[in-house]
């Protein structure tokens, strides 16, 4: 590493893992600098901050951003949003693939499965609503099946663990053993922002910043889209 390098230290939930695991080498090598990235669950980065651990840029939901600020773990003013996901839907591969296509098909769908699947994170705490919203959650409640915080939702889909399962789409995307069978339909979707935020620890303020300048790059759009997620 040169004079000025840099490493950074970043703690992330697991929205943008598939988008930074090819953007941050090519960070590397335009910066010099170096990152590491302890990637957790949004939960338990709360609780990590809660604790006190330190770090230079914390990246998760935009909702927790704020809410770390207002406890002075984040440095006022430095949220920036990175990028924005829908939740998908998946089944075990080679499974009968169900309709998903309307509110009403997903309803079906679910009040047929054995078992779902959905995260602590984000997307889980709008599902758990919008089942209530359908009118179907407490028929749906002995099924509910939610992942450890920092476990993907695939993964429990793949192991057979759960017969239909949702997560954000860039967390879905690159789980092997499970047929992804698109996004929720436009009527009752749902974007979480994912942003990142200065640490008011930070020891390396300039090499987080242009770490959060670079996911905001033109030229990192087209890896954030094939991720399964859109540019914020």
């Amino acid at each position: 590493m040169g004079e000025h390098a840099q490493e950074i230290k970043v703690i992330a939930s697991g929205g943008l893992k598939a988008a930074c695991l090819a953007l941050i080498p090519a960070f590397e090598r335009a910066s010099g600098h170096r990152v590491k990235t302890v990637w957790a669950g949004s939960p338990d980065i709360m609780k990590r901050m809660q604790a006190g651990e330190t770090a230079d840029l914390i990246v998760m939901p935009g909702s927790a951003i704020d809410e770390l600020i207002k406890l002075g773990k984040i440095v006022a003013g430095s949220r920036v949003d990175l990028a924005k996901s829908g939740i998908g839907v998946a089944v075990r591969a080679g499974a009968s693939r169900p309709q998903i296509g309307s509110a009403n098909a997903l309803k079906q769908a679910l009040l047929s499965a054995s078992s779902i699947a959905y995260s602590s994170s984000a997307s889980g705490a709008y599902l758990a609503g919008l089942f209530q919203r359908l009118g179907i959650a407490d028929e749906l409640k002995p099924k509910i099946r939610q992942s450890p915080s920092g476990v993907p939702v695939g993964e429990l889909i793949a192991r057979g663990e759960a017969e239909i399962g949702f997560q954000q789409i860039s967390e879905l995307l690159p789980i092997a053993g499970i047929d992804y069978l698109g996004p929720l339909s436009a009527d009752i979707q749902h974007f979480t922002v994912f942003s990142g935020g200065l640490h008011a620890g930070a020891k390396e303020r300039q090499g987080a910043q242009a770490l959060t300048e670079f996911i905001k790059s033109p030229a990192a759009a087209a890896v954030i889209r094939k991720s399964g997620m859109e540019p914020a």
